[in-house]
């Protein structure tokens, strides 16, 4: 039986975490960081876990 491919395009999205969890980095930290606040950037910085709806989706597309 072939090898299954990962998807390139998740594979730069998502990281999995020592227990399995699918990490995530958030949206609109990349340019026009002018007008938004810096409370709203520094919380841009940080990860976080995918909702639990998102994971077996993404698990399809990373599966190693």
């Amino acid at each position: 039986m072939p090898k299954i491919k990962t998807h390139r395009g998740a594979a730069k999205r998502f990281r999995k975490t020592g227990t399995g969890k699918i990490k995530v980095f958030r949206a609109f930290h990349s340019h026009l960081l002018e007008h938004k606040t810096a409370k709203r950037k520094r919380r841009l910085r940080k990860g976080r876990i995918l909702s639990a709806a998102d994971t077996p989706r993404v698990r399809r597309l990373l599966p190693y």
